[in-house]
């Protein structure tokens, strides 16, 4: 059996994080305590209406979450959608899956048109069925955040980028950690909590594209706080943080192939991006 762990291999080549967040600015994750298949949606213990409905959105990713140690009585549903500065949380509580076929989901409605839901949310991969480092690596890591906020803390099926795991999507401002361990994973989400972001362990923010998520990231170095990031073309962003503006230049070149996953024999190419030139107007 091939031993090969992806997340320590890229921690071995030195990969950069930045930039490597999810870019999906809709998102529906519906409780399902498992168990979960590689293609944990389409495999799910649902009536076939409701995997198909689910599985057909194009404008839409839907993940399956579970509570690290219990389910919590009824469905529960949690609705994303990305706003200027994070992602617009709602949320609703089920009787069955059937009743998903149900609900008006609108992509082009803050939080799918979910009723708002405030609390924090941490969302770790854990699917081990499609990746091995995100099971050993992400469950000690729901672990340690459900004895912090376990009404807060799920697990989750499949974030993009198993070989940075442990894993984590916060919302609602939608910054992704990556490299998380049992023993740091508290402390850098109470960081993003009070606005600051975790240097050796921040991905990028969801819903950017990944040269956006770079610009935004090196403004975010030199200040904290939330900020709002505009595309002008040709690798050049406008990056808006309290009261100044920063325009940002992002240059991409090509990076060398690597395994995406610990069951991807083949290596595929990948694109490295770099801060050009940072401004404040």
């Amino acid at each position: 059996m091939d031993d090969f762990r992806c997340a320590a291999a890229s921690i071995d080549d030195r990969e950069p994080l930045a930039g490597t967040a999810p870019t999906e600015t809709a998102w529906l994750f519906v409780e399902h305590p498992g168990p979960w298949g590689r293609q944990a949606v389409a495999e799910a213990r649902w009536p076939e209406s409701v995997r198909a409905a689910l599985t057909g959105r194009d404008d839409l990713r839907v993940q399956l979450v579970r509570r690290p140690t219990r389910s919590t009585g009824g469905l529960r549903v949690f609705a994303a959608t990305a706003s200027s500065t994070g992602f617009d949380v709602g949320a609703t509580v089920l009787g069955d899956p059937e009743e998903l076929l149900g609900l008006e989901l609108d992509s082009a409605r803050p939080a799918l048109g979910l009723p708002a839901y405030a609390d924090p949310l941490w969302l770790v991969c854990t699917n081990g069925r499609r990746d091995r480092c995100c099971a050993e690596l992400g469950r000690p890591v729901t672990s340690a955040l459900a004895a912090r906020w376990p009404e807060h803390t799920w697990e989750t099926t499949h974030l993009g980028g198993h070989r940075f795991a442990g894993t984590l999507l916060a919302l609602p401002s939608g910054v992704t950690l990556g490299r998380l361990g049992a023993d740091d994973a508290v402390g850098a989400c109470e960081a993003v909590l009070r606005g600051d972001l975790p240097p050796e362990r921040v991905r990028g923010r969801a819903g950017l594209a990944p040269a956006a998520q770079v610009a935004e990231l090196a403004v975010r170095a030199l200040r904290s706080g939330p900020t709002s990031v505009a595309e002008r073309g040709h690798g050049r962003f406008e990056v808006a943080a309290g009261a100044e503006t920063y325009d940002v230049s992002v240059a991409a070149a090509p990076g060398p192939a690597r395994r995406q996953s610990c069951a991807a024999e083949r290596t595929k190419a990948t694109t490295l991006l770099s801060v050009e030139s940072l401004q404040v107007r």
